[in-house]
């Protein structure tokens, strides 16, 4: 037996149960892993809020860190012992996983449990942002949300590596520091931002939005375009932006807008080697700092759940067994 965060039906924070379950069992090209750290991510509050469609009951969880325990039928890449992550995953928040095996993620030694667990989805995830949804070369200007979030603190070094201006929002005046510290050029408050961003630029505009915000930020970050701009439009923590004229986009100027998501962007082995790979050799090597802001034990989810959707958190969540 082993312990798992348990739903038995959609609802708020308070239908996160801490139960006793039975140890899952790996079947073929699956392993089973010892979870030492799960991520909690704002895609875990749609799936237990039933904003995405869910089959109940319900252990939440795709992102993980932790050690090989046992090896399914055919699975000869990984070893007992091997420490893995994965952003792909399913019912994390458990003391144990079952992870298809093409999934696991191989962890640099030089790499702790906690961080390995707070890198894959958020870290990933600014990966395909800046190499694939809009490709950011060295000059652009890039407005991008929530400056303090696990995302955002991530995005801002990602970009100034690459030698990109930034410009960020926050909602606070630690958020701010915080956002500083990673190397954003100029930090904004939410009200009144685009007229802001307007002033930054001389009146032209960003050629990017890196969205993670939804609702309430995508009128204002289609306003802050060039003309040509692009908005990527990776999350809705806000709530979900309400159905959109595309006519829009031609009266600002030519706007592309995008709605993308990581699993698209983790299409074969190769592709996701790529991105884990740059993103662990980055924190590895300390060009990447990965604040972890908040550590709760796995039966405290319901306080997780409530600090997340609460804004009350910075950088990356963690559940710990």
């Amino acid at each position: 037996m082993t312990h798992a965060i348990l739903a038995q039906q959609p609802g708020g924070p308070e239908v996160l149960d801490y139960a006793e379950v039975e140890r899952p069992q790996p079947g073929p090209g699956q392993v089973l892993v010892k979870v030492a750290a799960a991520g909690v991510n704002f895609i875990d509050t749609y799936h237990r809020s039933g904003t995405y469609k869910v089959p109940f009951p319900f252990t939440p969880g795709s992102e993980a860190s932790g050690t090989v325990e046992e090896l399914g039928e055919g699975v000869s890449d990984l070893a007992v012992g091997d420490r893995v992550a994965t952003a792909e995953g399913s019912r994390c928040y458990a003391g144990y996983t079952v992870l298809d095996a093409v999934k696991a993620l191989p962890v640099p030694d030089n790499v702790d449990d906690r961080t390995a667990a707070a890198l894959p989805l958020q870290g990933m995830t600014a990966h395909y942002l800046i190499n694939s949804s809009f490709r950011v070369e060295p000059g652009h200007t890039i407005l991008t949300h929530a400056g303090a979030g696990g995302v955002g603190l991530l995005l801002i070094q990602l970009l100034k590596e690459r030698g990109a201006r930034v410009i960020t929002t926050v909602s606070s005046d630690a958020k701010e520091e915080l956002a500083r510290e990673a190397g954003a050029d100029e930090v904004l408050r939410y009200v009144g931002f685009p007229h802001h961003v307007r002033e930054l630029t001389g009146g032209k505009g960003v050629d990017a939005v890196y969205d993670g915000v939804g609702h309430n930020t995508f009128d204002g970050s289609l306003s802050c375009l060039r003309t040509r701009g692009s908005l990527v439009l990776f999350g809705a923590a806000s709530g979900p932006v309400p159905p959109f004229d595309p006519q829009r986009l031609n009266a600002a100027g030519s706007l592309t807008l995008t709605r993308p998501s990581l699993a698209h962007f983790l299409g074969n082995p190769q592709e996701r080697r790529w991105r884990s790979g740059e993103i662990f050799a980055a924190a590895a090597n300390g060009n990447l700092k990965v604040r972890i802001g908040a550590t709760y034990p796995l039966q405290d989810a319901r306080q997780a759940h409530s600090d997340l959707e609460g804004r009350h958190t910075t950088g990356k969540v963690l559940l710990v067994p």
